[in-house]
């Protein structure tokens, strides 16, 4: 019963990052658009926001494989 609660802790590492990534990259898209609409110079910039909220799927993927692998799990 232990490792059904380890696993579902490691899904949710995972799980709940990507639902707010997804949530902030549903956001800065349209907004980076417009913009680079009206300068096209801020193509780094959008780059960068759009990368970001990333890091948080990527951290939230390290802690998912930490819990699992930790001892006794």
């Amino acid at each position: 019963m232990e490792y059904v609660w380890i696993s579902f802790a490691a899904a949710a590492a995972v799980g709940i990052p990507a639902l707010g990534t997804a949530w902030a990259q549903s956001r800065i898209g349209p907004a980076m658009a417009a913009a680079l609409a009206e300068k096209p110079e801020l193509s780094a910039t959008a780059v960068l926001m759009i990368a970001i909220p990333e890091t948080m799927v990527v951290l939230g993927f390290v802690i998912g494989i930490v819990i699992m692998l930790r001892p006794g799990g």
